[in-house]
């Protein structure tokens, strides 16, 4: 029996003895295991990789292996994904949306594992992001080919793809609640009782896994110095605005160096000066080395200044505590560049880890510039800012307040600054949003309208594809052809408009029917008129690469009903109907309207 047969052997016995709500949860509960499972390989990967290399490292003195080490990850991680992966698995986020939008929900297969085994080796080296995202692709990969195997329609597809990324979410963190809110706001698919109980499913089920491998005990350790005291909100609401003014910084500057590092064709030259800037910051400043969390931890339990000094150990500045604060900021200006150096150079990585590293190290500045200021004669602990500026640059960044709120909250435990932490979110997330309308993950697609977003009929047009409505001719009309050619096609064809082309097949007009019925029956006038003389020029065309959107656009503005398709050549494409359109519409908002 092939693979294929066992397949089809699979589906009959699953559509004879399981409904699709059962299936559902069935997949939605393996895909929470493996998701889980995938973290923590993951994790523990980068545990032994960085544990290996820089272990033996002196405290007191900058070592110059950090020279070496990241130039030799993005290295591999280059070659792994040039020779072997031979495919883009970087911005794993910006990737789901996008299979969401345009792929009908399909990931490749080799997502599943790649993004496991380049990450490790990128963040384990040294490359300055984090393992959040690629962890989120490899779930969503799973969810999705799963679905595949067993042939699910296009929601329940989609709703697999989201129970991967909440089980990943939920896993790697330890945040079940975090993981189902992230799908919501980040991947942007909407709630239906069809879709919240499979999501809670891979949720609940990734972290129990965790929970019994690892304990129950939360990520970042956390003591609570104070509760929330009224007399606190105006810091609550600056640091809120401090952090989405430096998630501006950080979204635009990511952008403008990722522009930069696109430019460059040749890989092993962007290797080079992505590689160059992340060793030369890593050396000055070492907690930009992977992930950072050893100083978010500091950060968050610290006592006192001589403690959060040794944050400058392994470096120049070691034993310059009166720097402390010059230092933190420096690594807030350049935290940025070692995160996009490190994939634009050819590395994998995602942008949680840099979010919550950069947030943590922004709300400990804001409370100790506070406090040496005395400002309104209030104190405000750092240890408690540090925690809020994780949750503030992760609302501003990913544009997604609620999945920043839950996440701290479960990631140190400090649900009794549940105040706080709403104010600073709300916050940072207002105030990037009056510069930036979409996240970091989703600028790009938007800005080709293939974003998936939760207003209805923007997502049903976004879900539709050109090749769906498009009519492709098998002939077509040429300007110097007789009215009795027009004729001949026109007794074989239920088409009412005709294209006319030239010899390079490019559109030079367009023959309706209805302009020439009352000549097409005249057999004396067949050798009287030519394709030249019938032909209208065509008010608009269409690009095969214009979105949905922007075709219904141009059909309501100028009151046709067929309009042509042209590619960047000007070649004659097809025509699209607004008919069928408005067919295909249809039959997706049912679908998307199901529950």
């Amino acid at each position: 029996m092939t693979l294929r047969d066992l397949q089809a052997s699979v589906i009959r016995w699953r559509r004879s003895h399981l409904s699709s709500s059962q299936l559902m949860i069935i997949l939605s509960l393996i895909v929470g295991v493996f998701s889980a499972l995938a973290g923590l390989l993951l994790k523990e990967l980068i545990l032994q990789i960085e544990h290996l290399l820089t272990h033996e490292f002196a405290i007191t003195q900058a070592n110059w292996l950090y020279l070496i080490y990241p130039v030799v990850g993005i290295l591999l991680s280059m070659l792994f994904i040039r020779y072997i992966v031979r495919d883009d698995i970087g911005h794993g986020v910006t990737k789901i949306l996008f299979a969401l939008a345009r792929k009908q929900s399909r990931i490749r297969a080799h997502n599943t594992w790649t993004s496991i085994v380049a990450s490790a080796i990128t963040i384990g080296f040294g490359g300055s992001v984090g393992a959040e995202a690629p962890i989120v692709l490899t779930g969503s990969a799973i969810g999705s080919n799963l679905g595949h195997t067993f042939r699910l329609s296009g929601k329940q597809m989609m709703v697999l793809v989201g129970c991967g990324a909440a089980g990943a979410v939920a896993g790697i963190f330890k945040a079940p609640i975090a993981g189902l809110v992230f799908v919501l706001e980040v991947l942007m698919i909407d709630l239906t009782m069809s879709a919240l109980l499979p999501l809670l499913v891979s949720c609940v089920t990734a972290a129990a896994i965790v929970f019994a491998f690892t304990g129950t005990g939360t990520i970042f350790e956390f003591h609570l110095q104070d509760a929330f005291q009224i007399g606190r909100v105006p810091a609550y609401i600056l640091l809120g605005i401090a952090c989405g003014l430096v998630a501006l910084y950080f979204t635009r500057t990511m952008n403008r160096l990722e522009g930069f590092f696109r430019k460059i064709k040749d890989p092993y030259y962007k290797l080079i000066i992505g590689g160059a800037m992340l060793s030369l910051l890593i050396y000055l400043f070492p907690p930009l080395y992977g992930e950072g969390y050893d100083l978010i931890h500091l950060l968050l339990n610290g006592n006192g200044t001589e403690e959060w000094a040794t944050a400058m150990n392994r470096s120049f500045f070691y034993g310059h505590t009166h720097l402390l604060l010059l230092y933190l900021v420096l690594i807030i200006l350049f935290k940025v560049v070692a995160s996009t150096a490190t994939n634009g150079g050819g590395g994998c990585g995602g942008i949680f880890a840099p979010s919550l590293f950069l947030g943590c190290v922004c709300g400990f500045v804001f409370s100790r510039i506070w406090n040496m200021n005395e400002v309104m004669g209030v104190y405000v602990p750092e240890h408690n800012f540090a925690m809020l500026g994780m949750c503030g640059l992760m609302s501003g960044v990913m544009h997604a307040p609620l999945t920043g709120i839950f996440l701290i909250a479960e990631l140190t435990g400090g649900y009794g600054l549940f105040m706080p932490l709403m104010i600073v979110a709300v916050c940072a997330y207002l105030t990037i949003k009056a510069f930036e309308p979409h996240s970091i993950y989703a600028m790009r697609l938007a800005q080709r309208g293939e974003l998936l977003t939760h207003h209805a009929d923007h997502s049903i047009l976004t879900l539709m594809s050109m090749d769906s409505v498009i009519q492709h001719y098998g002939k077509v009309l040429y300007p110097d052809m007789t009215l009795a050619d027009v004729a001949s096609q026109v007794s074989t064809s239920l088409n009412h408009v005709f294209p006319v082309v030239n010899g390079q097949q490019q559109l030079v007009g367009i023959v309706y029917l209805d302009d020439i019925r009352h000549l097409i029956f005249r057999s004396e006038l067949h050798r009287e008129f030519r394709v030249s003389q019938l032909m209208k020029k065509p008010i608009v065309c269409l690009n095969v690469n214009d979105s949905m959107d922007y075709i219904v656009r141009m059909f309501d503005q100028t009151g046709m009903w067929t309009l042509p398709v042209v590619d960047a050549e000007g070649l004659f494409v097809g025509f699209i109907r607004k008919s069928s359109i408005l067919t295909k519409y249809r039959q997706l908002l049912a679908d998307f309207s199901t529950d």
